[in-house]
């Protein structure tokens, strides 16, 4: 796992990066957070093939514990990539309602969810 520090005026993103899926389960994602704020950063943009698929199954919960993480620990997720691919309602109205927000982001590239965490406040 490793971080990589995008700075904007004074907002600062750590982008994960790694090889394979370097976000297992709870544990790994909340190495994340800390490394990120060790690094002076409560913003975390992750490329959504580093995440396990469970992730993407609500009903594992994954999701919901590692967002929890994020917000006990004051740090805004942006995940990126192509969701298209997953068919679930749920799944669908989970992103909508995230990208409505000022946490949690779904976005299809780099670009966007940079742009999405450095406007968050």
């Amino acid at each position: 796992m490793n971080l990589t520090i995008d700075a904007k005026d004074d907002s600062k993103v750590a982008i994960l990066s790694g090889d394979g899926v370097v976000i297992e389960g709870v544990q790994d994602a909340l190495d994340a957070i800390m490394n990120a704020h060790y690094l002076d950063c409560a913003k975390v943009l992750i490329r959504k093939e580093l995440i396990h698929e469970d992730f993407f199954e609500l009903k594992t919960g994954l999701a919901g514990e590692i967002f929890q993480k994020c917000t006990n620990y004051h740090t805004k997720l942006a995940i990126v990539g192509d969701f298209s691919g997953y068919n679930s309602k749920s799944l669908r109205d989970f992103i909508y309602e995230c990208n409505h927000g000022n946490h949690f982001f779904f976005k299809a590239t780099e670009e966007e969810g940079l742009e999405a965490l450095h406007g968050a406040k």
